[in-house]
């Protein structure tokens, strides 16, 4: 295939993309593929990966995610209905099926990244799970599943199964200590866990400022 050629289809799965998740309102829109496509080119020119394979799977990852879809089997069966139309070549379609279909977090029961590929994207989707942005992922997804911001009553769930990670209602909060802190150790490159370090912390000040308030304490915790 021609470097002209991916580029063509790169194109086409941008706007592919946007078409499906540019009205989301979960997180998991349009601008967050911008973002986990920019970092996965980053981390796959640092790491020495397949840019073509990084680009494609990032880009069209969310579009197969089962909280989109009726089920995983329909939005990865969407996906590939899509790069067989797009006449991506077997052996990148493979390659992007695999990725899209093992990196999920699944309540930390997914299973190991078998490509540098593969650890490049699920490293960059789970970098957007983190610090800043993550935060404000976070509360809008709790609030597009209506769940509540933070309840004291209800604490985080020490372990669960992948089910019940997707179906049981937790807080946003909770999904801090029930993921979102846990990336960090979980990331698959060097170069992904370098930028975690500084998120990491970030979300670690976000939440003891949030107690501060959440107790009706001043900045000095008086």
């Amino acid at each position: 295939m021609s470097t002209t050629s991916k580029s063509e289809i790169l194109e086409r799965a941008r706007l592919y993309v946007r078409q499906e998740l540019g009205r989301d309102s979960s997180g998991h829109d349009w601008w967050h593929i911008v973002r986990i496509t920019a970092m996965a080119r980053r981390l796959a020119a640092e790491e020495r990966a397949d840019l073509f394979v990084c680009e494609l799977a990032a880009l069209l990852h969310d579009v197969a995610d089962e909280k989109l879809n009726t089920s995983k089997e329909a939005g990865l069966g969407k996906v590939r209905s899509w790069l067989e139309q797009a006449e991506v070549g077997p052996a990148d379609r493979e390659h992007v099926m695999e990725i899209i279909s093992t990196m999920s977090y699944g309540g930390g029961h997914g299973q190991p990244m078998r490509t540098l590929e593969g650890r490049v994207v699920q490293d960059a989707d789970r970098l957007d799970a983190l610090g800043a942005i993550g935060i404000a992922r976070t509360f809008a997804y709790g609030g597009w599943k209506g769940s509540p911001m933070h309840d004291p009553e209800l604490p985080p769930r020490e372990r669960m199964t992948s089910e019940q990670y997707r179906s049981e209602q937790g807080t946003a909060i909770n999904h801090f200590y029930e993921k979102l802190l846990k990336l960090k150790q979980r990331m698959n490159t060097d170069t992904a866990r370098a930028i975690a370090e500084e998120r990491h912390r970030f979300m670690e000040e976000f939440l003891e400022q949030f107690y501060r308030e959440w107790d009706a304490e001043d900045a000095n915790g008086l």
